[in-house]
C-alpha cells in the first residue's frame, strides 16, 4: 500500500513582535484575560418561567407549563442510528446485491425504522493483483466504482439491455456500454457530458488508460511494467489509446452507468432524510491508478 504525503505548516505565532517592543510600554488591562462565560448545555427561557417550577416541593403537583421550563434540545445535535450494509449484501436477483430496487426498499425500511445513517463500506474496484486478494480497501482507483454493482433490471429500463438476455452479469454489463456507445439520445448526450465534466475527467482518464495497459501486460504490478508506459511517456500512452480504445471507450461508459445509478440511490437517500457515510479506504492500492499516475504525492 502506498501512503499519501502531506507537509506540516507551522501556524503563525499569535503574540507579534511589536507586543514587547522595548521603545514603547503599555499596559495589559487585566479583563483582557478574563475567561468567557460559559455557555450552557441548554438556553432556559427566563428566570419568571423558571421560578414556579423552582418553588414545587417534594410531592407537589407540578405547574401546568411544567413542559415549557426546558427547551427542546437542538435537532441536529439528537443522537442517530443507522445501519452498515454494503450494497452487495442486498437480495440479488441476479447473484450478488446491486442498485437496483433492493437498495431503495433499504432506504425505505431505514426511514420506517427511525434510523438516519447508512454506511455503505467501499464501492470501489476490488483490487486484484499485487497480492491484494480481491479487497476493496485496496482497490484500483479510489474514485472508480465497482460495475459489479450496476443493476442489470435498471439496465432493462435504460433500453440496454432485454429481459431475455438476464441474468449473467459481467459481459452483460460490458454489452450494455457499448450499445450505449454506439447509441444516440439523451443518454448518449450524458455519457458525453459525464467525460466533459472536469472534476470526473482529471481521474476518469487515468483510470480507464491504467486499466488498459494492466489487461494486456501479465505483471505483478505497474512497476514492472516497460519504462515508457511506466513513466507514462506521451507516445507510449498514444499507442496504449490506439490500440486498446474500445476498452477505453467501454470503461468510460461503464463508470457513467455505476454513476448514474448511484447518484440515483444517494438522491432518493437525501430524499428520505438518510445520510450515506462512504468508508473510505484510508490507503489506496500500490498496484491503483491514484498511484501509477500521481506518484509524487505518494511514498512507498
Amino acid at each position: 500500500m502506498a501512503v499519501a504525503a502531506s507537509s506540516l505548516s507551522l501556524l503563525p505565532s499569535t503574540l507579534s513582535p511589536k507586543l514587547f517592543n522595548s521603545s514603547s510600554s503599555f499596559l495589559l488591562c487585566a479583563a483582557q484575560f478574563q475567561p468567557k462565560a460559559r455557555i450552557p448545555l441548554f438556553r432556559m427561557q427566563s428566570a419568571a418561567v423558571l421560578a414556579p417550577s423552582a418553588a414545587v416541593g417534594v410531592g407537589e403537583d407540578l405547574p401546568h407549563d411544567y413542559g415549557e421550563v426546558f427547551p427542546q434540545p437542538d435537532p441536529s445535535e439528537r443522537r442517530r442510528a443507522g445501519v452498515v450494509l454494503h450494497p452487495t449484501s442486498f437480495r440479488g436477483p441476479h447473484g450478488i446485491g446491486d442498485l437496483g430496487e433492493e437498495a431503495f426498499r433499504f432506504i425505505d425500511w431505514l426511514h420506517d425504522a427511525g434510523c438516519s445513517l447508512w454506511q455503505v463500506l467501499p464501492l470501489v474496484p476490488p483490487g486484484r493483483k499485487a497480492n491484494e486478494e480481491g479487497s476493496p480497501y485496496s482497490g484500483q482507483d479510489a474514485n472508480c466504482g465497482n460495475t459489479l454493482l450496476i443493476s442489470l433490471d435498471e439496465l432493462v429500463k435504460d433500453g440496454l439491455l432485454t429481459k431475455e438476455e438476464l441474468p449473467k452479469p459481467d459481459p452483460l454489463i460490458t454489452k450494455a456500454a457499448e450499445r450505449l456507445i454506439t447509441s444516440e439520445g439523451e443518454l448518449k448526450s450524458q455519457l458525453e457530458d459525464f467525460r466533459r465534466d472536469p472534476d470526473i475527467s482529471s481521474w476518469l482518464e487515468d483510470a480507464a488508460y491504467f486499466a488498459a495497459i494492466d489487461s494486456s501486460l501479465d505483471a505483478f504490478s505497474w512497476y514492472e511494467w516497460p519504462e515508457p508506459l511506466k513513466d507514462r511517456h506521451l507516445a507510449a500512452l498514444q499507442d496504449i489509446y490506439h490500440s486498446k480504445e474500445h476498452f477505453i471507450k467501454v470503461f468510460i461508459a461503464e463508470q457513467f452507468l455505476f454513476q448514474r445509478q448511484w447518484q440515483r440511490v444517494r438522491k432518493y437517500a437525501q430524499m428520505k432524510g438518510i445520510s450515506i457515510m462512504g468508508d473510505m479506504p484510508i490507503y489506496v492500492g500500490y498496484h491503483s491508478a491514484d498511484v501509477w499516475a500521481n506518484r509524487k504525492h505518494f511514498c512507498w
